[in-house]
């Protein structure tokens, strides 16, 4: 009997593979063309951000935030063709930075004036951030929108951004962005 009970277990759990799909994955030969800074002189801010591949292929964004002129965010921005989510549940980065607060935000359709958004935290070691789909809320220039989580098929758009309403000195490195 209990040999029958392991066979079941794992013919279970074989019978449904852990599928992922990689949205970007940084490397010394990658195409980073479409990754864009947005940083508040936008709206005449003084934050400056910069994005490069380092040595060991790595996306790094970093800069300075500036509180002046009532600025105070920097952002990632990469825009793509829309992608299906709905086999989806979670997004995974792999990012390495200095203990402080990130968001990361996606669009369905890069046309929308919302963002959802999940803030996460940095420690300063690579961790793998997972980041539920369904836990992301909307958010237009910063505030919170009286709408529902992100329910949407597709994504056209992510996004990296700080913005803790004090200046700082950043750097994020990315390995990776992936669904799963």
């Amino acid at each position: 009997m209990m040999i029958f009970l392991v066979v079941i277990v794992m013919m279970s759990s074989n019978s449904h593979p852990a599928q992922t799909q990689m949205l970007f994955d940084f490397s010394k030969n990658a195409t980073v063309d479409q990754w864009q800074i947005v940083d508040d002189v936008v709206m005449g801010g003084r934050s400056s951000g910069n994005f490069r591949l380092n040595d060991e292929g790595h996306g790094v964004f970093e800069g300075k935030i500036s509180l002046a002129n009532n600025g105070g965010f920097s952002s990632l921005r990469y825009r793509f063709d829309a992608v299906n989510v709905s086999q989806y549940t979670k997004v995974v980065l792999r990012v390495k930075g200095a203990k402080t607060t990130y968001q990361f935000r996606v669009k369905a359709d890069a046309s929308d004036y919302q963002s959802y958004v999940y803030p996460f935290e940095t420690t300063g070691e690579w961790q793998d951030i997972e980041i539920p789909l369904s836990e992301m809320y909307p958010t237009y220039r910063g505030r919170k929108l009286n709408m529902p989580k992100f329910a949407h098929p597709t994504i056209e758009e992510l996004r990296f951004l700080i913005g803790n309403k004090k200046p700082e000195q950043f750097q994020l490195c990315i390995d990776y962005i992936l669904l799963k």
